[in-house]
């Protein structure tokens, strides 16, 4: 064989080899671009069941220009009764422009004044009027806009936790817990399924009491926000949104779901910080007749220091729990 012929077989397996790797490419991009489609697809069609549980009388503020949005969420485990307190109220403030989360709870216990009624425990605006008293509440409390609200029972959490983590999200349960919360718990780092995770994040047997359980509330909030970013979690969005439609109830409509979440996806925060009102320091246990033992709290000191948390100026008013735990 001379030269020639050579160089000629070797332009021949290198034009192959180039058309193949086209080939291959295009077959790689083609696929990647069905699942793509069919991935939006499907989490839109998911996202259109929201519509049907929207809610017609909470009045939230419109979003402003600084595209900080602001969700009250609520947990309950109503039990099959018509009228219950929510278990859970945290504000989830997400920054569009930022791409930066934060989280507040609020003890259920805290003394506050409802609209149209007398001081009571927050949470029983809820009880009283549902999501609009408690956003009015917490509006005329502590002076923050609220955009949305989103109220999930128990069982939906738990159906969360499975769909999205089939083999469990992993924890370190600090102590044995069992008291009050329909499973037992042994201490150290270990997979919870949904029921275990529920049961982990309403525990309130130890020294802590209420504020031991926001802590673990704060604490799972985020290992879920870990789980849902993930690739294996992001996978299973529209699945996830198909699955806890029959227990949220929202004023979020399906296509501000899906611009929520896809923003949320492609610009995930690496942490959210988190705090909790009342801050330390600014309440004391007191009891009433009409009330049973509540928290009556300095509402200055926690207007002010809601207000910096939420505005990004909290190194000047108070520390968040996040900073406190460093």
């Amino acid at each position: 064989m001379n030269k020639r012929q050579d160089r000629h077989k070797k332009k021949k397996k290198k034009k192959k080899f180039v058309r193949g790797f086209f080939f291959l490419l295009v077959l790689i991009l083609g696929f990647g671009g069905f699942i793509f489609y069919q991935y939006y697809t499907g989490l839109q069609a998911a996202g259109e069941g929201f519509d049907k549980n929207a809610a017609t009388d909470f009045e939230g503020a419109a979003v402003d220009k600084l595209g900080k949005i602001n969700v009250l969420l609520l947990g309950i485990d109503s039990r099959g009764e018509e009228k219950s307190r929510t278990d859970t109220i945290m504000i989830a403030q997400y920054d569009t422009k930022e791409g930066t989360a934060k989280l507040v709870s609020i003890m259920r216990d805290t003394y506050v004044e409802i609209p149209d009624y007398k001081n009571y425990k927050v949470n029983t605006a809820y009880f009283l009027g549902g999501p609009e008293l408690l956003r009015k509440t917490i509006e005329e409390n502590f002076g923050i806009d609220l955009h949305y609200y989103a109220l999930v029972d128990f069982k939906g959490f738990q159906q969360v936790v499975d769909t999205l983590a089939p083999g469990g999200i992993e924890m370190d349960v600090e102590h044995s817990m069992s008291k009050n919360i329909g499973v037992s718990l042994e201490p150290g780092v270990q997979m919870l399924d949904g029921a275990e995770l529920l049961g982990y994040a309403r525990y309130r047997g130890d020294a802590k009491g209420d504020f031991g359980r926001v802590e673990r509330q704060q604490k799972v909030i985020n290992a879920l926000k870990d789980e849902l970013i993930s690739v294996n979690g992001v996978t299973k969005l529209p699945k996830l949104i198909g699955t806890v439609q029959p227990y949220i109830e929202t004023n979020v409509d399906g296509a501000e779901v899906i611009g929520i979440l896809k923003d949320f996806v492609l610009n995930t925060p690496e942490d959210i910080e988190t705090m909790t009102i009342p801050v330390e320091g600014s309440y004391t246990s007191k009891s009433y007749s009409h009330a049973g033992s509540v928290l009556e709290i300095d509402m200055e000191e926690n207007k002010a220091a809601l207000d910096a948390f939420l505005s990004g100026n909290s190194s000047s008013v108070v520390k968040s729990d996040s900073e406190e735990e460093q």
